[in-house]
């Protein structure tokens, strides 16, 4: 790497010098480098920031113009050309500048002058790269250490510790779930101290072989780096510059979480859709870290898939990154590497649920982590996303994570059944039934109810309640097409009243009843309709006659196109309107034609009023 840059260095006819390596004063330094050098060119937004840095009193500012005076003195004594190239920066673009305004503009004046942009920030090199810009990256002179300077805010009891420009660092210390938050000094961070810091972790980044860079982008950089994860956030992603760095301190075994013999019964023998769930900074990675040496120690292949990589694990573990910045390339090869068990850490997207779901279904073992406030939370994050038959293929075992200690285990089984509080045997459906698993309690039942897939929990009022209000909820849903104002009484668990105006019977019925059995077939459930004010109104006389399929009522005077209610014996029966030939055709196979006839065979009372 080194001989590759001094060799551009040494061919290098004309090179363009941003801030940082102005700042770094290595071309002062190294000028007799410069074997072909013929034009230096020294960007005028450069210029302008480092002027507007030395009147502000920093010492950056002050070395950079002193850099750029020394450089024009020796490029004089061997003929070298400086040239000040660009416009001075809009009142926009320095107000932008620490969103890599300014670093943007010293891009492009390098890629217009077709020369090499010499500079010492790893990201702006990356940049310019990408935009096909020839570059010569200098590394800053930071040695790898033993101890990086934001390693001093670390001790035994230290989570995690949060660096913000201009604010007194501070530093979260306990154990997961019972941490408090410290501040390690008054001293506020200044713009000096944190850009120094994220600088030097960059480049110890950049040369340790152990540390990894999971995330660059302009404004915001994720690195793993031996036990430490980083987060790197400048403007204008973040208000102001900001370093979080998070670690473990706590290593633990299956053995620490005191698990039931029944539970490690289960993890050997049958758990292999494992979600692993609790709320953040719960200890769910530290369990998930456990588990994983537990199956390997078990004689298990076990991979992990995680970005960052900061899971804890024996190194016989394969850490798994995204491939080409996807889940789903990386989860091809895991197919092709068929690993007994994968441990998957931060599923957030429905894309990552989705890669959950298909390695399961591959026959692989999963081990899921999911941020979730209560167990049964996690299970409708897939619920929303699989069809409901799917859900105890994909996951099995639910496990909550709370205080760094396991709350609750949840079980899921399919089974076909009438759910819970439902009486006839011909509501009976495929229910999922989710159990705690150390007591075999059913707690929450899932199933579909009209049109949607909902869960149930299993107690004996809340259930009633529950069901009942859904119920409600999902029948005024339809009924408010026709009548706003329409009540609706609940008479058991399979049978409903709804009251509606006189006006809308007919069309809430439908032809033949055709509306309200489609409804009783979605809500599964049966369902009486009356008029709210059931005044008989004026009575019609008609005939009665069989053609084919149908039952004919032929009225005597001319009553086209008004509407007409049916009562056997005084109970009203349903309405219809009269069609353009004065007669109104009920088919005999539909519940009202079959009422008429059995009350004809009957002799019982069929009257007609509009």
């Amino acid at each position: 790497m080194e001989e590759e840059i001094n060799k551009k260095i040494e061919i290098a006819e004309k090179i363009c010098l941003d801030t940082s390596i102005i700042i770094d004063k290595f071309v002062s330094q190294n000028f007799d480098k410069f074997k072909n050098l013929k034009e230096i060119i020294i960007p005028i937004p450069s210029l302008d920031e480092l002027q507007n840095q030395a009147s502000k009193g920093r010492k950056e500012g002050i070395i950079g113009l002193n850099e750029i005076k020394e450089i024009r003195e020796k490029a004089e004594t061997k003929n070298i050309l400086i040239k000040f190239v660009g416009e001075r920066p809009s009142l926009e673009d320095i107000k932008l500048a620490r969103g890599g305004r300014i670093d943007a503009l010293i891009r492009d004046i390098a890629k217009r002058e077709n020369a090499y942009l010499l500079t010492s920030d790893y990201i702006q090199a990356l940049v310019a790269e990408a935009e096909g810009t020839k570059v010569i990256y200098i590394a800053p002179e930071i040695f790898l250490k033993e101890k990086l300077k934001f390693e001093s805010f670390f001790d035994e009891e230290t989570l995690s510790i949060h660096l913000k420009e201009n604010v007194s660092p501070y530093a979260k210390k306990g154990k997961p779930g019972n941490w408090s938050l410290v501040k390690l000094r008054e001293e506020v961070i200044s713009r000096d101290e944190i850009e120094e810091m994220i600088k030097e972790i960059i480049e110890f980044a950049r040369r340790d072989e152990n540390s990894y860079f999971e995330i660059i982008r302009e404004n915001a950089i994720v690195i793993q780096m031996k036990n430490y994860r980083i987060a790197i956030a400048k403007p204008p992603f973040s208000s102001s510059y900001e370093i979080t760095v998070i670690k473990p301190i706590v290593k633990l075994s299956l053995e620490d979480y005191k698990p039931s013999k029944k539970l490690i019964e289960r993890l050997e023998k049958k758990a292999e859709g494992i979600i692993i769930c609790g709320p953040p900074g719960s200890g769910k990675s530290t369990f998930c870290s456990s588990l994983i040496e537990f199956y390997l120690k078990k004689g298990k292949i076990v991979k992990t898939l995680e970005s960052p990589r900061d899971l804890q694990v024996p190194k016989e573990v394969t850490q798994y990154g995204p491939l080409e910045n996807s889940f789903e390339k990386t989860a091809d090869i895991l197919l092709l590497v068929r690993p007994d068990y994968v441990a998957f850490d931060e599923i957030r997207k429905t894309k990552d649920f989705e890669i959950f779901a298909d390695l399961r279904l591959a026959g692989i073992g999963m081990i899921g982590v999911v941020h979730a406030s209560d167990a049964i939370d996690a299970i409708q994050r897939f619920l929303s996303r699989y069809e409901l038959g799917m859900l105890p293929h994909i996951v099995d075992t639910i496990i909550f994570i709370k205080d760094g200690e396991i709350k609750k285990i949840l079980t899921l089984e399919i089974k076909v059944k009438v759910p819970t509080g439902m009486t006839e045997e011909d509501l009976a459906r495929p229910v999922v039934e989710v159990r705690d698993f150390e007591s075999g309690k059913l707690e929450y039942e899932i199933y579909t109810f009209g049109e949607e897939n909902v869960v149930v929990p299993i107690e004996e009022e809340k259930r009633k309640n529950a069901i009942y209000e859904l119920a409600k909820q999902r029948i005024k849903e339809f009924i408010d097409r026709f009548d706003k104002n329409a009540e609706i009484e609940i008479l058991n668990e399979n049978k409903v009243l709804i009251k509606v105006d006189n006006e809308v019977l007919p069309k809430i019925i439908g032809k033949e009843g055709k509306t309200i059995k489609k409804l009783e077939e979605i809500l599964g459930i049966s369902i009486d309709v009356e008029p709210k004010t059931p005044s008989l109104g004026k009575k019609v006389d008609f005939l009665i006659s069989e053609t084919g399929n149908s039952i004919v009522f032929k009225f005597f005077e001319n009553l086209v196109g008004k509407s007409v209610k049916f009562y056997i014996n005084g109970k009203f029966l349903f309405s219809a309107n009269i069609g353009k030939d004065n007669t109104i055709k009920l088919n005999k196979e539909s519940e009202f034609g079959k009422e008429i006839l059995k009350a004809i065979v009957k002799k019982e009372k069929i009257e007609a009023f509009t």
